[in-house]
This record gives C-alpha cells, sequence and structure tokens, in this order.
C-alpha cells in the first residue's frame, strides 16, 4: 500500500530514545507519525479517521502494552497492534497474538523490517475499513425495505417458492413476485446465493 497522508503511524514508547528513533526513522519512511510516551496518554489524545497501526511498547510505566491493548479492545478500537519489546518472552507474545496483536518484535528493531510490517498492517487496517464500509451500506439497504418486504427476504433466503410464501401470508403470487423483485433490486443481489451472505450482514 502507498503511503499517504491519510495513514497514521502511532508510536507509544515510555523510553524517549527508542521513541524519538522510531518517530524520525518513520517520518523519513514517508508515514504521517505520531509519537507517546504512556498509554494514558495516547488514549487521551484524538485519532485519526483513516487507516492506521500502533507500534506499541510492550514494558512500561503505569499502563503496559497488554493493558493498553486490553482497553482499546474494551472501547470498540480495531487497530493493527505491531508490540516491540526488550523483553519480550514467548508466553507474553502468545498472551497479545490471542488479544489480537499482529505481530511481535523484539529490540533492537530492524527498522526496514519493521517498516515492511507497518506497510502491511496499514494495508489490512485500509481494507479492513473497506469491508466495513460496504457492511454498512448493505445494512442501510436492508433498513429501507419495507417490513413486508423483509419478511419475503427472510422466507426467499430460507429457501421457500414464491408460491409456499403466497400462501403463508395469504397473498397472491403475483404479489410475492413483486415484492421479491423489489427485494433484489434494492438490496442489489444478483441470486439468492449473493442475498443469503448480504442478510448475514445485517442483524
Amino acid at each position: 500500500m502507498p503511503v499517504t497522508e491519510q495513514a497514521t503511524v502511532y508510536i507509544v514508547d515510555d523510553d524517549d530514545g527508542v521513541r524519538e528513533a522510531l518517530f524520525w526513522s518513520l517520518r523519513q519512511a514517508g508515514f504521517s507519525v505520531q509519537a507517546f510516551p504512556s498509554g494514558e496518554s495516547f488514549l487521551q489524545s484524538p485519532r485519526s479517521e483513516g487507516p492506521a497501526c500502533l507500534v506499541l511498547d510492550l514494558r512500561m510505566q503505569g499502563m503496559d502494552g497488554l493493558e493498553l491493548q486490553q482497553a482499546l479492545a474494551q472501547g470498540g478500537a480495531q487497530i493493527p497492534i505491531i508490540f516491540i519489546s526488550g523483553y519480550g518472552d514467548i508466553p507474553t507474545s502468545v498472551q497479545a497474538m490471542k488479544a489480537g496483536a499482529l505481530d511481535f518484535v523484539e529490540k533492537p528493531l530492524s527498522i526496514e523490517a519493521l517498516i515492511a510490517r507497518i506497510r502491511e498492517a496499514l494495508a489490512e487496517d485500509k481494507s479492513r475499513r473497506r469491508q466495513y464500509a460496504l457492511n454498512q451500506e448493505v445494512c442501510a439497504r436492508y433498513r429501507s425495505l419495507t417490513a413486508r418486504e423483509r419478511e419475503v427476504m427472510s422466507m426467499v433466503i430460507a429457501g421457500r417458492s414464491n408460491k409456499e410464501i403466497a400462501r403463508s401470508l395469504e397473498i397472491s403470487r403475483r404479489t410475492v413476485e413483486n415484492h421479491r423483485a423489489r427485494v433484489m433490486a434494492t438490496m442489489q443481489a444478483e441470486n439468492v446465493a449473493q442475498l443469503c451472505q448480504m442478510a448475514a450482514l445485517c442483524p
């Protein structure tokens, strides 16, 4: 993914030297970078609406990396996290990865390798955001259906024929066909299989 102004890399590390070195290295690589000395300061700061990733130190004074990861998850924030640590161990890295971390690397860092991983993280976040926007669009279409159209849609995806739907709803088969056509058009579904996939996105 090409680096753009909309993509932001956040650094959270309480080691001033490491934080500053990472900040300037990533800036020179063309990233938009924001650096924070603690998890608390990061949580209190407004974040970009665009694609982003978090380069997060594991061991810090006050809130540590795992606690910040948990706080973000509890707040509903979905941001790719790359953990860094000079004291990483296997149990801790497993815990971080199970909680959704994208990667876990040890200091001293290879800037080239970190930059490559950041690019992958930003591309993944961009893809996730795109899919989320598409899902929201599908749900908006679903909400625009009438109550009767939703009723017909639920029966269509359940595999019931127009004749069965007409009998169940006590309406004419022609009326069912009209409802079904409007459902397919409104949802922009090419077939029933696609309609089923869309329905799964909308509770």
